[in-house]
Order: structure tokens, then C-alpha cells, then sequence
């Protein structure tokens, strides 16, 4: 049974720093691919970054350059290092993952196969 449990979200002024972190637990396998999506109300659900087994990155274009996305395999801990954070990057954001090593398409549209509970970033 996967389990992901994000941390580190919170109330921030734009142009501010934000790093979340995505504690996953239960995974068959010690890599795999695993990434971030983002909700909003009254908006569709946006993909944000993901990273496969062999460590390539793919991000949104929206937050390319700005955020960073990096995982350590040895604590199976999953990050999203948010820099020069903008109004618009408010969201509920949700840490993922899939079984497989490889990333599929669906997940920039921020559709996952396993999925934790989110949590709040405010940039006001």
C-alpha cells in the first residue's frame, strides 16, 4: 500500500521560498517515477514537475526555471524546491507517484496513479 505524505507548504509574500518535501512509504520498488500536481478552484488540475528512475526532470512551463524538483532515494523522500513564487502559484499541491520507472504523459496533466493528501501553498 502506497502512502505519500507531504510536508512543508505554508503562507508565503511573492518572490519568496517554499521547499516540499513528500515522505512515500510502501513503494515496491526503490526508484520510480514520482512528481507533484496542483489544484486550484475554479481551475484545471496542473501537472508541476515529475522526475523518473533515471533522474530526467520534466516541469511545467508555467514554473519552468523557478521551481526544482529532486528526490532521495535513500530516505524515499520526494522534494519541490519553489523559488520567486508568484500569486498564481496558489494551489493545493499534491506529491505523486506511479509503479513504473517511466513517467507517463497523463502525469502533466497531473493524473497519478497513488497520490497524498496535499498540502497549502499561499503566495499573498
Amino acid at each position: 500500500h502506497v502512502q505519500l505524505v507531504e510536508s512543508g507548504g505554508g503562507l508565503v509574500q511573492p518572490g519568496g521560498t517554499l521547499r516540499l518535501s513528500c515522505a512515500v512509504s510502501g513503494h515496491p520498488y526503490r526508484t520510480y517515477c514520482a512528481g507533484w500536481f496542483r489544484d486550484t478552484p475554479g481551475r484545471e488540475r496542473e501537472g508541476v514537475a515529475n522526475i523518473d528512475e533515471d533522474g530526467r526532470t520534466w516541469y511545467a512551463d508555467s514554473v519552468k526555471g523557478r521551481f526544482t524538483i529532486s528526490k532521495d532515494n535513500a530516505k524515499n523522500t520526494l522534494y519541490l524546491e519553489m523559488n520567486a513564487l508568484k500569486p498564481e502559484d496558489t494551489a493545493m499541491y499534491y506529491c505523486a507517484a506511479e509503479s513504473g520507472g517511466y513517467c507517463p504523459s497523463r502525469s502533466h496533466k497531473g493524473h497519478w496513479g497513488y497520490s497524498g493528501q496535499g498540502t497549502q501553498v499561499t503566495v499573498s
